[in-house]
């Protein structure tokens, strides 16, 4: 399977050496017949999980390995950026610094996001990579229209270290033609047209298509970077969804027969209204609070763009709970050139950069809490990450919950 270069590097007993035994391994025991050169990397392994984690990483570089490739760093357990308090303690905290300090060693840029996409890492349509974090990944294979597989820890470095990937999955074009057809046109259109639609269809298709690959239709135009990213996201966290296409949105997808290669589909999801609302409620697992304790927003990372909305949302008044918005520091940088964090601080915005809130410990422990967020991959993972029961809203009503405390819902129905 191994080329004589790739072998005499995999015979090393250095940290490439290391590295290509593990995509070695791992092509072996998915099947793949061959390795294949990548263009880039995106790094989840850099979250600190155990010490063994920062253990691997540190032998990585004590083995002289660097990444081979441009490698960009997903979210960390701490922000070193400063904006917010970690209560991650020592010996942990410790731990987590001494990780993310060896991807530094090891080459990988100092990205911090969970959207590198956002932050100027965008491969060619076509070209293969081998990302991380399971909302950059379908991003990376939707919208982007870029191949990768879903690659974890710490299968993810040992492929930027060694510039090769498993020959599989979705790196080949008959793995990602569309085999099943998710029909949205039922549903009304201005609810089609809101905000809160995109996390709500998401978290449906993830449960309904698992990890086959299905084509969006019914949606009549391109709705945007920021949407598609929320779909994508909420889709991976409730199934296991690395590629999606919308007819006439995505770059695969101008049109569902192409996207179909001429087949017919196994099967036709058409989404009703009662199904859209059970969706829409499942997001939410607190009941009926008459108070909420906070706002988490920024799963994926805000954009630019988001920002924007978000402050002209509070226009200009002090929220009665905190609203933690997370990011990544390149929107941190635009946001401290124009003052807007100092106007979103003052109202009561916790920015978080580099990592977020449900992955390390930010917000404060608070038996009973209640969190209401607009993204579904919060709405996914918060309950059992950080405690707070969840409720889901669109984002200009979390902004007027945040603003007096008590949830406030706009009905749109489906």
């Amino acid at each position: 399977m191994l080329n004589p270069q790739e072998q005499a590097i995999a015979a090393g007993e250095d940290g490439a050496g290391m590295a290509m035994r593990i995509v070695a391994e791992s092509a072996r025991l998915l099947g793949a017949p061959q390795l294949i050169g990548i263009a880039s990397a995106h790094i989840d392994g850099a979250l600190y999980h155990g010490d063994s984690g920062t253990l691997f990483a540190e032998r990585l570089v004590e083995g002289g390995a660097k990444v081979a490739v441009r490698s960009t760093l997903n979210v960390g357990a701490l922000d070193l950026t400063g904006c917010s308090p970690i209560r991650l303690q020592e010996p942990q905290r410790g731990m987590a610094r001494r990780m993310m300090e060896a991807y530094r060693k090891l080459g990988c840029e100092q990205s911090w996001t969970c959207a590198p996409y956002q932050a100027g890492h965008r491969p060619l349509q076509g070209s293969d990579v081998a990302w991380g974090e399971s909302n950059a990944v379908v991003f990376c294979n939707s919208v982007l229209g870029a191949r990768t597989n879903r690659y974890g820890d710490f299968l993810d470095i040992a492929c930027a270290i060694t510039g090769r990937a498993p020959d599989y999955g979705l790196h080949r074009p008959e793995n990602r033609r569309a085999r099943l057809v998710f029909d949205v046109s039922a549903l009304s259109p201005p609810f089609l047209a809101s905000e809160i639609v995109w996390p709500v269809l998401g978290s449906l298709y993830g449960r309904e298509v698992g990890n086959a690959i299905g084509v969006v239709t019914g949606i009549a135009n391109h709705p945007g970077e920021d949407v598609l990213k929320a779909f994508g996201a909420a889709a991976a966290s409730s199934g296991a969804v690395g590629l999606f296409h919308i007819a006439g949105v995505t770059p695969e997808a101008p049109d569902v027969e192409t996207v179909l290669a001429g087949s017919e589909p196994e099967a036709v999801i058409r989404v009703t209204p009662e199904m859209a609302a059970k969706a829409r409620a499942g997001l939410s697992t607190a009941s009926t609070p008459e108070a909420i304790d906070a706002v988490a927003i920024g799963s994926p990372h805000l954009s630019d763009a988001e920002f924007d909305m978000l402050e002209r949302l509070i226009a200009g008044r002090r929220l009665a709970v905190p609203v933690y918005a997370c990011t990544g520091r390149h929107v941190l940088s635009s946001l401290e050139r124009d003052g807007r964090r100092k106007r979103l601080e003052a109202s009561g915005v916790v920015i978080v950069a580099d990592t977020c809130v449900v992955v390390t410990p930010i917000m404060p422990e608070l038996a009973g809490g209640v969190l209401m967020t607009n993204s579904g991959k919060f709405a996914h993972y918060a309950p059992g990450n950080t405690g707070y029961a969840v409720l889901y809203a669109s984002l200009a009503d979390c902004v007027e919950s945040a603003a007096t405390g008590k949830p406030t819902f706009t009905d749109i129905a489906a």
